[in-house]
C-alpha cells in the first residue's frame, strides 16, 4: 500500500468505528467522507449504507502505527502492509461474506 498516513480519529467517543477488513479506526463521518485508506473498493465515501456494514463500533483497544513495515506490533498484528494510523487490536465482527475480497 502507500504510505500517505490515514486520517487521525478526530474524536474518541462512541463515533468511533473501526474497519471490518483492516481494522483501521476512523469516526463515522470520516469514514463517510473519504472512505478507507487501505480498502478503497469498499467505496465508503460513495454509499454511506456501506460505511454501517463495512465498519463496527464494537473493538477493543486502539494503536497508533507511524511506520507499519518496520513497527513489530503492526507485524504481530497483521497490519504491516497497511498505512500509517490508528488501528483496533481486535474486531469482534466478522466482514459480511459477499463483502470479503
Amino acid at each position: 500500500m502507500g504510505s500517505q498516513p490515514a486520517q487521525i480519529p478526530t474524536s474518541f467517543g462512541h463515533e468511533l468505528r473501526a474497519c471490518l477488513r483492516c481494522r483501521l479506526v476512523k469516526t463515522f463521518d470520516q469514514f463517510r467522507e473519504s472512505g478507507c485508506e487501505n480498502c478503497p473498493f469498499f467505496k465508503l465515501e460513495e454509499e454511506s449504507d456501506r460505511v454501517a456494514e463495512c465498519t463496527t463500533p464494537n473493538f477493543n483497544g486502539i494503536i497508533s502505527v507511524m511506520d507499519p513495515c518496520r513497527s513489530w506490533a503492526a507485524r504481530w498484528l497483521r497490519i504491516g502492509r497497511f498505512v500509517p494510523g490508528c488501528y483496533t487490536l481486535a474486531v469482534s465482527e466478522a466482514l459480511p461474506e459477499e463483502l470479503q475480497v
